[in-house]
């Protein structure tokens, strides 16, 4: 019912086997292989280690601010529903009392 189908290619995908020939010398002489490009060394002058060490110390602060903000809530959050607790339970206790 739901099988894949795989396309056929009817163009040449580029691989050429061929069959071995006999009158054609074996490799007059080889080329040398290409060499990769020189790419530039990366310099990091005083400004620049400066300037990443700022980056750096800005992420981690701003990071820091909102975890310790995110912590902060929960545990507000929490303080408050143990206070709510504690009156409803205080009420409930004073109503049977009565």
């Amino acid at each position: 019912m739901l099988r894949p189908r795989i396309p056929t290619n009817p163009l040449p995908t580029g691989i050429v086997t061929g069959t071995a020939r006999n009158d054609l010398p074996a490799a007059p002489h080889q080329t040398p292989a290409p060499t990769a490009p020189v790419r530039p060394t990366v310099q990091l002058t005083p400004g620049a280690v400066v300037a990443v060490i700022g980056g750096g110390t800005a992420v981690v602060l701003v990071v820091g601010a909102v975890l310790v903000s995110m912590l902060l809530a929960v545990a507000v959050t929490a303080a408050s529903l143990a206070i709510s607790a504690l009156v409803i339970r205080s009420l409930v206790a004073s109503q049977n009392h009565r």
